[in-house]
């Protein structure tokens, strides 16, 4: 009995394991993916205008304020019109829902072995990959519903994916590519920064700055040469004004609360005090210094660069899209394909017992599920997207953690 007991144990926690158990996740998770489509009803919500959106674009319309659809303007970047323009001649015009459905399962599978790539190399343990198949409001944003997240998300994990390789100019592209999907990805900025400037010091920070700048540049240059302030002012709306009713975090407070000048500026106090407390206290760690003097050398272009572990720039990474989820604005349902992969390897990262990280996946996964959003459901996500940020904070022993990514890093110095 202890003998199994002891290969079971194994089985569940040594990574070596992880590569033999992600193959077979991916092919069920492939097969659940079809059944979903070949089985559940399709739901219409942003497909149609995202099609009539493009239609103008494709005769010709480059003036952002005059591109709209049944549900609105639009108001992502640039590289969801270049996105959706493929979907659309891919699709015929849009008339094929089907099809669509089945690209977007591609790109929901593409995603997920990217995230299990990221796991697998830093280091994760077998137990947490099932956590990455189970979710049936992730299944949903891509495969049910076709929003622009899902392909945002897939930037996202393919830049963590280049950062943890070291390859700081193509994860920089291809993040810059991905806010060009959703504004959304700004929220990892923080982390970009840090990391670029840990691995590339201020000779490699400015020109991947430019190089991040460029992209947007190029990527909106035809909507900026008709009419730059409709794109800026659309594509990168930061004042935009959110219905109380389609809040699926802030729900528990009152929409006089949800709706104020007050509320706003103090979640954007609070994001940034976050941002602040984990620069100082665990981004900056494997430099081996405090915040002020890391800084100096930095500016001065003396700071050393340093080797950075998958499990620190993963760790860094999501941390900082989820506080900027936790402090946001409104979440809808589709922001769950930022948060629902990212979860799991966080709560590990935090040192937390499998049983607990099941049990906060579950809670997260019924309260993201609940439709519309009510007081419980909302009190439980953002006491879910708390957790790990708190936990991450807090414990200064954790195993697998930024302290230890700095310890191994100031070993090998």
């Amino acid at each position: 009995m202890a003998t199994l007991k002891s290969a079971i144990t194994s089985i569940l926690t040594n990574p070596k394991h992880s590569l033999r158990i992600a193959p077979l996740l991916v092919l069920a998770d492939a097969l659940l993916s079809g059944l979903i489509i070949s089985k559940v009803p399709y739901t219409e919500i942003d497909w149609k205008t995202y099609m009539q959106q493009i239609a103008l674009y494709q005769a010709g319309e480059r003036d952002y304020t005059a591109i709209k659809g049944d549900t609105g303007p639009l108001v992502y970047p640039a590289a969801h019109v270049y996105v959706y323009s493929f979907l659309y001649e891919l699709t015929n015009q849009g008339q094929d829902i089907a099809l669509g459905q089945i690209i977007f399962a591609g790109i929901y599978i593409a995603t997920l072995i990217v995230v299990m790539t990221c796991y697998l190399r830093a280091g994760a343990p077998p137990y947490l990959l099932p956590l990455l198949v189970l979710s049936k409001r992730l299944h949903s944003v891509y495969m049910l519903r076709l929003f622009n997240d899902g392909v945002a998300a897939f930037f996202m994990w393919l830049s963590i994916l280049l950062f943890q390789g070291g390859s700081l100019t193509p994860a920089v592209t291809v993040w810059s590519f991905g806010v060009g999907i959703k504004m959304s990805l700004l929220l990892l900025a923080p982390a970009v920064a840090i990391i670029v400037a840990l691995a590339g010091g201020l000779g490699l920070a400015i020109p991947l700055a430019l190089n991040a700048i460029l992209v947007q540049v190029l990527l909106g240059l035809p909507f900026l040469q008709e009419n730059a302030i409709g794109y800026l002012s659309r594509a990168f709306e930061l004042t935009r004004q959110f219905l109380f009713e389609w809040t699926v975090n802030w729900r528990f407070v009152t929409e006089e609360v949800f709706e104020s000048y007050f509320f706003s500026v103090n979640l954007l106090g609070i994001h940034a005090i976050l941002v602040l407390a984990f620069l100082a206290t665990r981004w900056i760690r494997p430099s081996g210094q405090e915040l002020d003097s890391f800084s100096q050398q930095f500016i001065r272009g003396r700071a050393p660069r340093f080797t950075l572990s998958s499990a620190y720039v993963t760790t860094t990474l999501l941390t900082s899209i989820v506080i900027g989820m936790l402090c946001a604005r409104s979440l809808h349902y589709q922001f769950f394909a930022y948060l629902a992969w990212a979860t799991p390897f966080l709560l590990w990262q935090a040192n937390l017992h499998p049983g607990l990280i099941y049990a906060i996946w579950a809670v997260q996964e019924g309260a993201w599920n609940v439709f519309p959003s009510t007081i419980t459901s909302s009190v439980a996500v953002v006491a879910c997207l708390a957790a790990p940020v708190v936990m991450l904070l807090v414990n200064d022993n954790s195993l697998h953690g930024p302290q230890d990514e700095a310890e191994e890093t100031l070993k090998t110095k």
